[in-house]
């Protein structure tokens, strides 16, 4: 395959190695950053670097792009007229769903394959085995380029937009945690427990992530209000600590918001919420709904 790239920062020189790895060539780079530090690392992959998209794409049998989310749209906006029809547009940005379906809305005008390529995990760790979820028109021919290449992808039902969609969501729960570990971590090491919470923790290690998680959903509509004062309890602890609480802060309001509405929902007398992830789901939505 000949392949062009739109950005070589970290993901796109990642996967152009990946690919030249694989027997590809890059026929081009399209990067504003035209310093001597990307000229030789164009070099390096073989390709010219250009400053703009441009008919030089016309070359590429896929278009790889992996710029910064915000710049997604538009740079897709100005690349897809120079693509050939027969050829494949590969958006690997975090861009946000809209701008995806956007972009992807602009390539069928110029009757080009859009894929959607969410990374799911962090390049920095596992590079380009890392792995992908695609969405789109060109999801199956891109999913198995990537794979024969060696980084694990998976073609989904659905439109672009939604492996970008499902990449967020799992960084709700993956930042979340990155945050609290943080938050946790510094207070523990600050009081010298680091060690002995480890130990208190490692019941977790036992169970499966997305039992876990429900278990989670399951209980809070129960125990809500009593957790509340447990974590007004350990906000304390941090403030005593001289440390602020940036994530209980929003963790405190979460759990307000939960008892506020059990309480409103006992003295209505409604409040008989099955045992169930989704009844407990279907109770907890309209609470976070912005009014």
């Amino acid at each position: 395959m000949k392949i062009a790239l739109l950005g070589c920062g970290e993901v796109g020189h990642c996967y152009a190695e990946a690919w030249r790895a694989g027997g590809h060539q890059i026929v081009g780079i399209c990067e504003l950053r035209q310093d001597a530090e990307m000229q030789q690392r164009a070099q390096a992959h073989g390709a010219p670097l250009h400053a703009t998209p441009g008919a030089w794409l016309q070359e590429a049998d896929i278009v790889a792009s992996a710029v910064f989310g915000h710049a997604a749209l538009a740079v897709a906006t100005a690349a897809l007229p120079h693509l050939r029809q027969d050829a494949a547009y590969a958006d690997f940005t975090t861009a946000s769903s809209g701008d995806m379906r956007a972009a992807a809305e602009v390539a069928a005008q110029h009757g080009v394959p859009f894929t959607d390529v969410a990374i799911m995990g962090a390049i920095a760790l596992l590079g380009a085995r890392t792995p992908l979820l695609c969405a789109g028109t060109g999801a199956e021919k891109v999913a198995a380029f990537t794979a024969d290449c060696g980084a694990p992808a998976q073609a989904i039902d659905g439109q672009a937009g939604d492996a970008v969609r499902l990449k967020l969501l799992r960084s709700i729960l993956t930042k979340g945690m990155e945050s609290l570990a943080v938050e946790c971590l510094v207070a523990a090491e600050s009081m010298g427990l680091r060690a002995s919470l480890y130990d208190v923790l490692s019941d977790m290690d036992r169970t499966p992530l997305t039992t876990f998680v429900d278990s989670f959903v399951r209980s809070h509509v129960l125990h809500a209000p009593r957790r509340l004062a447990e974590v007004r309890e350990a906000r304390e602890q941090l403030v005593e600590a001289g440390l602020q609480p940036l994530v209980l802060d929003g963790v405190e309001r979460l759990f307000a918001r939960t008892a506020k509405g059990i309480e409103a929902a006992r003295e209505a007398g409604s409040f008989n919420v099955p045992d169930s992830v989704d009844a407990r789901l279907a109770w907890l939505t309209p609470l976070a709904r912005q009014s």
